[in-house]
């Protein structure tokens, strides 16, 4: 399978965390948390900008899951289409062409599902394959970008897209002063990402070689979303960083060597920026660079975690900023709710005359 294009979409809204963190600290438990712990998280969350679906002022008003969950659908839907038409113009293709289109969210409940939306805006045709992903979280983007690789793989003929629209700040629950929902709101931000994919020899900037999951074991409680009346509240654990540490080297060294390669093969590395020590995890466990994961760190910097959509990000900005070197190998990952991980193994094609 041949990556044709990767592109991200992102709300109009930015703001600075300072701004967040201030309008936050009123909105969280309506002032009851401390306001200094909250603050804290924020600082340390290694973000400096996010991009919100809304305008800043209007999240003190939101009071209800069917609000906030109807605004999720009109502005997931109308995101998710910007990412899909602007990776299908990068592609040279147009929306007749697709023949699978995938969805991926964690963030909100549409029925029909989001991938149906879309098409009906992008106008893709009436008999084109549909495959919603929920509950992925974080691992999806390149979870999705796996089942991308398995469908072509059957159907090398064919081109078949990736939808990721997370609204994280429309979870955030005001009533909540666990740490888990006062990380969560320093940390997680807005934004879409699709990635165009076809069988076959069609020139792409990049091929999928193979892919792994992993789900590790009596880790369920690990990451995720409690659903109660107000919404989705939000389950992590602060051993998330140690999962990695445990378990991530064995992953991808096993990975890698059924591939007949080893770590020291892989010449640029796509990894989901799940937060600071998180990325510190993944550097010592698999003993790489700053430099190996500087585009990690600039995307959570710039835009906060995207969930499903954020590796996506960073893979858009590896092939625009880094172009890697063709023939060169390059390694996908992410983690997600299960406590899960996703493996991808890719490979830099020569950029056609």
């Amino acid at each position: 399978m041949q990556i044709l294009s990767v592109r991200g979409a992102l709300p109009p809204q930015r703001y600075d965390q300072a701004e967040i963190t201030d309008a936050f600290a009123s909105v969280v438990a309506r002032g009851a948390v401390d306001e200094r712990l909250l603050r804290t998280f924020h600082a340390n969350a290694g973000v400096a900008q996010r991009h919100l679906v809304l305008p800043l002022a209007q999240y003190a008003a939101l009071d209800s899951f069917g609000e906030s969950n109807d605004l999720f659908l009109t502005h997931a839907v109308a995101l998710g289409a910007q990412a899909l038409e602007d990776a299908l113009k990068a592609a040279d293709l147009v929306p007749s062409d697709v023949d699978l289109i995938i969805s991926t969210t964690v963030t909100g409940v549409a029925v029909p599902s989001l991938e149906a939306r879309i098409a009906s805006v992008v106008g893709l045709r009436p008999d084109v394959k549909r495959l919603p992903l929920f509950g992925l979280g974080c691992v999806a983007g390149a979870a999705g970008v796996a089942r991308l690789h398995d469908y072509l793989m059957g159907h090398p003929d064919q081109v078949a897209v990736l939808v990721a629209v997370e609204l994280c700040s429309l979870t955030v629950q005001r009533d909540d002063t666990s740490p888990a929902n006062l990380v969560a709101s320093g940390l997680f931000g807005d934004g879409a990402a699709a990635v165009v994919a076809a069988g076959g020899a069609r020139g792409g900037p990049v091929t999928v070689l193979d892919s792994r999951s992993r789900l590790y074991p009596d880790s369920m409680r690990t990451m995720g979303f409690d659903v109660g009346g107000t919404g989705l509240r939000i389950v992590l654990d602060a051993q998330v960083p140690a999962i990695v540490g445990r378990y991530v080297r064995e992953d991808v060294d096993g990975f890698l060597a059924d591939a007949g390669l080893s770590r020291a093969d892989i010449g640029w590395w796509v990894c989901h920026p799940g937060g600071p020590k998180v990325i510190d995890a993944l550097r010592d466990a698999l003993e790489l660079t700053e430099h190996d994961l500087a585009l990690t760190r600039q995307s959570l910097s710039s835009i906060g975690n995207l969930s499903s959509a954020s590796v996506l990000h960073v893979f858009a900005d590896t092939l625009a900023q880094r172009p890697p070197r063709p023939g060169s190998y390059g390694l996908l990952m992410a983690m997600g709710p299960g406590f899960c991980s996703e493996l991808v193994l890719l490979r830099a094609e020569p950029v056609p005359a």
